[in-house]
């Protein structure tokens, strides 16, 4: 039989029969920690769902709602295919509620299946965005869930409830978990499997399975996930040899390696199952031409155990890799990757409390004896993750590196595992610190900057792209032109996938027009002034900023 391991720090260490039963919770107080954690999810479900209610489709999101609507009508997989298809499946579900037309028989390319849904099917856009973005929201809370038993487990009560605060009062949580996409459920599959792994040293025949299904999950939403497998399968063989001290070298080693063969059979497992889901004959024809790819790359991607559309999909994700994407950093505009993007971005996106309690975190799972254990459960996998991000190609924003407001605050609530008075202070203040510089951001999460930088308001003089202005604030331009601006002429310049019209917003393009004849009001999303060369510049220049929207557009006189 296998050893178990005692994997729960408790809050106190009775000295006896007696202590413990003075110690055991009164009725009153036994009801007090679930109070808490519902409290802390309501106020972070009920930022989501009003963000989500006021923004309009950000750039990704319609390209994700479509293909779950043709999911829903049996279309196969036809596009999209540079994502696997379960986060779109989990979409679904709430596109299924809102029942939107569907026009089967488009044909045309991808770029144009989002707004032909939204905006010429005789669909609904508010609507169907909300019931999109719905379950990715109640996910998102259900990840919150797996924060607080993860740090309760290690380092008690009190730490579960200051890391399910850390994460429910998170910016760019909040910001991406009311949205229709697939980076919060991609980190929020990864953070399960590796707890589920880390129970797995007490119990691996329950636990390593469905840490193999979690695993797939990520690698069934996002092939970013790729990247932890060889970690999270190293994690899986540390918990059996852990769990099985009393067998024999060779035995044990037998194990482990079992047992990380059980967690990449039960990933392998989901990856085939999201695509029988869709389509059970496996049928797949891209719409656009399927790049080659040579090399180590190549190589991996024959190598894959998936579908085929998978590896297509792998192989325009490399093809991606290869544009000369056009980046904004700190006020310089520049062409290619910047190594340091993510840590630099990262650095403003992130609340000051929340820097400050990650660093003590990390520090404290290594230095105390007790959590060392845990240490490369959340520290290898976050520290893969952000390195295999920060090589990617697109600078394009923190939410390719949502994985670390789950893994580090976990590690931020085991700060409170030193039993000295300055750690439960030290705690309860950044945590404040960090709820209250959330709470002033509301409703703005997306272009959320912290203090250091000046806050949301700033945060366009920094970054550009998913970090300040990712197409959201359509609907709150079109109610402040209404409102402040009527009978105006609008000469417009947005970065988004909306259509200005279908909110009521007509406007000309100031570029297609001599710049003489541009009068009025210039409308021009942050990220195209960040980024503005030629006429736009010239224009912007020669104009004088009276307003701003969300924090992601401003409105110019000329």
């Amino acid at each position: 039989m296998m050893a178990s391991q005692q994997q729960t720090v408790p809050d106190t260490a009775p000295a006896s029969g007696t202590r413990d039963e003075e110690q055991r919770p009164r009725p009153a107080r036994r009801w007090l920690v679930p109070l808490l954690v519902v409290v802390l999810l309501a106020q972070m479900a009920a930022a989501m769902v009003t963000t989500a209610v006021q923004q309009t489709p950000t750039i990704d999101e319609p390209v994700y709602v479509a293909t779950a609507a043709e999911y829903l009508h049996g279309q196969g997989i036809r596009y999209n295919p540079e994502h696997p298809p379960l986060g779109k499946l989990v979409i679904a579900a709430g596109v299924a509620v809102a029942d939107p037309h569907v026009d089967t028989s488009y044909r045309g390319p991808q770029i144009g299946l989002g707004p032909h849904l939204l905006y010429e099917s005789g669909n609904d856009p508010w609507q169907l965005m909300f019931w999109g973005r719905l379950p990715v929201i109640v996910l998102t809370l259900l990840f919150g869930l797996v924060v607080f038993a993860f740090a309760r487990e290690l380092a008690g009560r009190a730490a579960g409830l200051a890391a399910l605060a850390l994460y429910a009062f998170s910016p760019d949580v909040v910001a991406h978990g009311s949205l229709a996409t697939l980076d919060v459920p991609t980190a929020g599959f990864l953070l399960t499997s590796v707890w589920l792994s880390w129970r797995a040293r007490v119990r691996p025949r329950l636990y390593l399975p469905l840490a193999g299904l979690a695993l797939g999950a990520a690698l069934a939403t996002k092939m970013s996930a790729l990247a932890a497998v060889p970690v999270l399968l190293g994690l899986a063989a540390v918990s059996v040899w852990s769990a099985c001290r009393d067998a024999g070298m060779r035995r044990r080693l037998l194990r482990a390696l079992a047992g990380a063969a059980v967690v990449a059979v039960a990933a392998t497992a989901v990856v085939w199952a999201s695509y029988l889901v869709v389509d059970p004959r496996l049928r797949w024809t891209s719409q656009d031409a399927v790049p080659v790819v040579h090399g180590l790359r190549g190589t991996l991607v024959e190598l894959l155990p998936f579908p085929q559309a998978y590896a297509d999909g792998m192989r325009l994700q490399f093809h991606f890799e290869n544009y000369p994407w056009e980046g904004f950093l700190f006020g310089r505009v520049y062409t290619g990757h910047l190594w340091y993007y993510l840590p630099a971005a990262l650095l403003v996106k992130t609340p000051l409390g929340l820097l400050a309690l990650w660093a003590l975190g990390a520090v404290v799972l290594v230095a105390v004896r007790r959590l060392r254990p845990a240490a490369p459960y959340l520290l290898v996998p976050a520290g893969v993750l952000l390195a295999s991000a920060m090589t990617g190609s697109r600078d394009f924003g923190t939410r390719y590196a949502l994985f670390l407001p789950m893994f580090l605050t976990v590690a931020a609530g085991c700060v409170l595992a030193v039993r000295r008075r300055w750690a439960t202070v030290v705690t309860g203040v950044l945590v404040l610190f960090v709820a209250v510089s959330s709470l002033l951001a509301f409703p703005y999460y997306l272009p959320y900057a912290n203090e250091a930088f000046g806050g949301p308001s700033r945060t366009h003089l920094r970054l550009h792209d998913s970090n300040v202005d990712w197409g959201q604030d359509l609907g709150r331009l079109a109610d402040r032109l209404r409102e402040r601006y009527p009978d105006e002429r609008i000469w417009l310049v947005y970065k988004g996938s909306g259509v200005p019209s279908a909110y009521g917003i007509e406007a000309s393009d100031p570029r297609a027009a001599p710049i003489d004849d541009v009068r009025g009001l210039l409308v021009v999303s942050d990220s195209s002034v960040a980024k503005a060369k030629g006429r736009l510049a010239e224009l912007i220049d020669s104009s004088r900023p009276v307003d701003e929207v969300g924090h992601s557009i401003t409105i110019y006189r000329r």
